[in-house]
């Protein structure tokens, strides 16, 4: 298949968490992300992130926020396939508690410092484990624009899409703890698998997507 990759990263994250996959035999781009405007809408930010997709009918990979994104940019342009990891394909499969949060502004109070922090409950929360893991997280984090940090939050909390998307394959690990499998209707599970299992399950990912791809 010679369609070109575009991949959208977690959260405030960068290629990055992507360094331990073999993309390698692929014509692969890292969709950057752009600091939103103030009120933006999740679609309208899709759209002008579709500056940065040159090729028709485009393979798009989205990381747990990034899957939301692409999620929203498949609703846009003709693809390949959309290949979710440790994500969401609707706003049924964000957690009632993200939602219910949403509705009443409360991650609103979150203050910016307790979100760009990294120790013991965000390792916990994102399965991070080995000393690598931990610095690279608590590495993106500091880098992470905490205006688009928060406004990323907001779309997650209060995402409306009940679209489903066709040639969607989701990939979610059992040990999600940010968006647990039992919100979630997946195409395969990654067995202890956490939210950055792009980094700790770097192995069992490069086997799927060479069959995927």
């Amino acid at each position: 298949m010679t369609n070109e990759i575009y991949i959208f990263s977690g959260l405030g994250a960068d290629e990055r968490v992507f360094q331990k996959l073999d993309f390698s035999d692929f014509k692969t781009t890292f969709v950057k992300w752009i600091i939103p405007k103030d009120k933006e809408t999740i679609e309208n930010y899709s759209t002008r992130l579709l500056a940065q997709i040159t090729t028709k009918k485009p393979i798009l990979i989205g990381l747990s926020f990034g899957g939301i994104i692409a999620v929203e940019v498949a609703k846009q342009i003709e693809t390949e396939k959309v290949i979710l990891i440790a994500s969401a394909k609707t706003k049924i499969e964000i957690p009632y508690y993200y939602r219910f949060a949403g509705q009443l502004r409360l991650h609103k109070l979150l203050p910016t410092r307790l979100l760009k922090s990294s120790n013991l409950f965000t390792n916990w929360f994102f399965g991070t484990t080995s000393t690598f893991d931990k610095q690279l997280l608590k590495q993106i984090l500091i880098d992470t624009n905490p205006m688009f940090l928060k406004w990323a939050i907001d779309k997650v909390a209060r995402w409306t899409n009940q679209i489903q998307i066709k040639n969607i394959f989701h990939i979610h690990g059992t040990s999600d703890r940010i968006l647990p499998l039992k919100f979630v209707k997946c195409n395969l599970t990654i067995k202890n698998g956490g939210h950055l299992m792009t980094l700790n399950k770097s192995d069992e990912l490069n086997n799927i997507l060479r069959q995927q791809i």
